[in-house]
């Protein structure tokens, strides 16, 4: 993925990363995790469903909060945490 002469850098799982400025951040994880945004509890991967915030299932940490991504555009410095379940 190439980001355009107006991208920004956000850290996404401790990594920093150039995105598109006003890039939709749901739209930008799913295309760079092939939709693997989260896992339930149980460990079953969810992703981007509804795309309008209603079923929640694109969650994750923006900047410590728990942030639906399909209704949040990216912004300078931002810090995303995927909830990912520990694998062993």
């Amino acid at each position: 993925m190439t980001a355009p002469d107006d991208a920004i850098d956000i850290e996404i799982d401790g990594q920093r990363v150039r995105v598109a400025a006003g890039a939709n951040l749901g739209a930008m994880l799913h295309q760079r995790f092939v939709g693997h945004l989260r896992d339930t509890a149980g460990g079953a991967p969810r992703g981007l469903f509804c795309g309008m915030g209603v079923c929640f299932d694109c969650v994750a940490l923006v900047d410590g909060v728990p942030t639906r991504t399909c209704l949040t555009t990216v912004a300078p410095g931002m810090v995303v945490t995927r909830q990912l379940r520990a694998t062993s």
